[in-house]
């Protein structure tokens, strides 16, 4: 018992040092600009975070991921845009809003089998695209809406933001994974066959990790559009946008909970670096993530853990 307590807190413990330290970078020297990548590669850690919790445990594809995002960056939005609250509130409304929305998609879709409900939540981006752009009146089409207010102007202020929500999120994901819970979930990941004739309800199982994954996802989508002052298509609503956070989470090493912070910091810096190759710095991105895919399974936390290994 003693072993297993230690074996859950020396992970807690490595994620308070590693926030704290990443937490006074704004203070030695880091540039604005470096900081504002590193800002947004964190908001893109709670999508991946929040998207592995779904297919890495319950094994559940979802390729919805920014219809989870979009619909909280749009609530936001559009309530602030219209004078309705301030911008916590928003963003506490977002937060909600995707998560009812999700349980709407998921409570149908999670009933069908194979393939099908990947197949739904991609659609359900596709629709709300569309209606986004439908009603452009309302909703800015694909320019999109401008937000009135901020939280914070301060660079080091929004990085600040954006790595408290990383780590709590880690925080929250990780134990719920090393719960009673988590450990079901994982089951049914692995045999649902066997995890149903031991009497498990999964589609309450998994209807309530897609929940939490549309929680902090709606909540990320909120607090990202007033870090960039307009909610779009093009951020929030968008297939090819959904596919790098998947890809940011395998990467990183599925089923690890942290794994996706590393993908999706390292999406946001290669990207960054990469920018100079103009319309080839997209593909370059891909063959390097295609490269860790096929020579790293257990993904970049994977080479950290095996780096540490005493040979």
């Amino acid at each position: 018992m003693a072993g297993n307590t230690f074996s859950i807190r020396r992970p807690l413990i490595g994620l308070a040092i590693v926030s704290l330290a990443t937490a006074v970078l704004p203070y030695v020297g880091l540039q604005e600009y470096s900081l504002s990548i590193l800002t947004l590669g964190l908001f893109f850690a709670v999508y991946a975070m929040s998207w592995d919790l779904l297919f890495g445990y319950a094994g559940e594809a979802n390729f919805g991921a920014t219809f989870l995002i979009g619909t909280g960056a749009y609530t936001a939005a559009l309530m602030s845009s219209n004078g309705v609250a301030t911008p916590l509130i928003c963003v506490a409304a977002g937060a909600a809003g995707a998560v009812v929305a999700g349980a709407v998609l998921a409570f149908p879709a999670l009933r069908l089998r194979g393939p099908y409900f990947g197949l739904v939540t991609l659609v359900a981006v596709l629709i709300m695209r569309q209606l986004i752009i439908l009603f452009s009146d309302k909703t800015g089409g694909e320019i999109g809406i401008a937000v009135p207010d901020v939280i914070a102007v301060e660079a080091a202020t929004n990085f600040h933001i954006a790595l408290g929500l990383a780590a709590v999120t880690a925080l929250v994901l990780y134990l719920l994974v090393k719960s009673p819970f988590g450990l079901i979930l994982e089951a049914i990941g692995q045999d649902p066959v066997n995890a149903q004739v031991l009497g498990f309800n999964i589609v309450k199982y998994k209807l309530t990790a897609f929940c939490i994954s549309a929680f902090f996802s709606g909540l990320a989508g909120g607090l990202m559009t007033f870090y960039l002052g307009t909610a779009s298509t093009n951020v929030f609503v968008d297939a090819s946008v959904g596919v790098q956070i998947i890809i940011a989470a395998i990467v990183g090493g599925r089923r690890t909970v942290f794994g996706p912070i590393l993908g999706a910091l390292f999406m946001a810096i290669a990207s960054e670096y990469l920018r100079p190759l103009g319309s080839l710095s997209e593909l370059a991105v891909a063959l390097i993530a295609l490269i860790v895919l096929f020579f790293l399974p257990g993904g970049l936390l994977g080479l950290v853990r095996l780096a540490r290994r005493p040979s």
